[in-house]
């Protein structure tokens, strides 16, 4: 959202046809089906790309600053990884252009990092806009009003203070401390059930007001791991975008396409 209290907008080029939409993918060494899914789905044939694509936040499961994609590995053991990631984001981008919205595991992603993955950083939330066709895109954490604690959380990590004062420390203590915060998340999941349908969704009521205030009848969002269209008032919808997990069984994730036309279809990731 803009100074003014409007949402960001981004125009969509006439000629394009379709545009493919991810997030929560929570890229990390650790997951190596998980990224392998993801390097193999980015370098598919031209022929069935879509014209865009469109990251909604947690691309990556943490992220603790844009330099950490020039440190060695014996400072963050992570850094390779996440550099083969930025390589095959820019590679993608050679043909096609790619939009990145923060998460709230990815937030710290600054310019520096989406000029090296070849993105686009997009405003929270962003009306596309269509050729007067409107679609509302979030990463969705901010409509978790029920979880009152991590609005909390929200509103300090996201604050230029706190970015300033995390990424001022070196990177093994930025580390340690991004550690600290997905103990405490887990603790957190393990404390309230690790069922993704047990946790805080998007309310409805600040939902649609967003749509109201966007003149759109429809919200694309991740977050809540939990892939669904829900039909709200007035005719309005919410889709909710799947999570990735290649290593879990059963495997998840798929792609959400959305036409010209408005049409949404839920596209499998195809095996390499």
């Amino acid at each position: 959202m803009n100074g003014s209290g409007r949402f960001a907008e981004l125009s969509v080029p006439t000629h394009w046809q379709a545009v493919d939409v991810i997030s929560d993918l929570h890229l990390q060494a650790a997951e190596p089906a998980t990224a392998q899914a993801f390097f193999d789905w980015l370098a598919q044939p031209a022929g069935g790309r879509a014209d865009a694509l469109f990251i909604l936040g947690d691309l990556f499961e943490v992220w603790i600053g844009d330099d950490v994609l020039d440190a060695p590995s014996e400072t963050c053991p992570e850094a390779p990884f996440l550099r083969r990631c930025a390589d095959a984001l820019s590679r993608l981008a050679a043909s096609i252009p790619i939009y990145f919205m923060a998460g709230n595991r990815d937030f710290l992603l600054g310019p520096e990092a989406a000029r090296r993955c070849g993105m686009t950083l997009l405003d929270d939330p962003t009306v596309l806009d269509w050729s007067g066709r409107r679609c509302l895109l979030s990463h969705g954490d901010a409509l978790c009003l029920a979880d009152t604690d991590y609005q909390r959380f929200r509103r300090e990590v996201r604050s230029d203070a706190w970015q300033a004062d995390f990424l001022a420390h070196p990177l093994p203590v930025r580390e340690a401390t991004a550690r600290s915060l997905r103990e405490r998340s887990e603790a957190r999941k393990r404390e309230h059930g690790h069922d993704a349908s047990l946790w805080a969704d998007a309310d409805d009521g600040e939902t649609l007001r967003w749509l109201r205030q966007a003149d759109a009848p429809t919200l694309i969002h991740g977050h809540t791991h939990r892939p669904a269209c829900h039909a709200l008032a007035e005719g309005r919808e919410r889709w909710v975008l799947s999570d990735w997990d290649l290593d879990a069984a059963p495997p998840r994730g798929n792609v959400l396409r959305l036409d010209r036309h408005g049409r949404l279809q839920r596209l499998p990731l195809k095996p390499a």
